[in-house]
């Protein structure tokens, strides 16, 4: 499952449509900047702030309902593996995170 439906739901119950909306354009405008964050963590092979920026992307995703990417941004942030198994790990970040903008549309339009 790729969304939390139950919290999506009662966001749209409590907060109205365009109030999600907004939310999720924030969110589609801030990872942008947590994936550079990660990306450039990978670069300067620190896994402080591999760790602190997979952490703050993984909430993000967690407050607007992807939870199939909180979960992979749970695993990436406590990850012990090496800086090219990292790399590989943003690669399939970055898909998932494409996905689950496409999904939250999908769901959006749907609701």
């Amino acid at each position: 499952m790729q969304l939390d439906n139950e919290l999506l739901d009662g966001y749209l119950q409590s907060l109205g449509r365009e109030v999600v909306k907004k939310m999720f354009t924030l969110y589609c405008q801030q990872v942008v900047i947590y994936l550079d964050d990660i990306e450039s963590s990978l670069l300067n092979e620190s896994t402080q702030l591999w760790q602190e920026n997979c952490h703050k992307m993984k909430g993000a995703a967690g407050s607007v309902g992807l939870i199939s990417l909180h979960s992979r941004l749970k695993l990436m942030e406590k990850t012990t593996v090496n800086m090219s198994d990292r790399a590989h790990q943003l690669i399939e970040l970055r898909i998932h995170n494409k996905q689950a903008i496409v999904d939250f549309n999908d769901w959006l339009e749907c609701s």
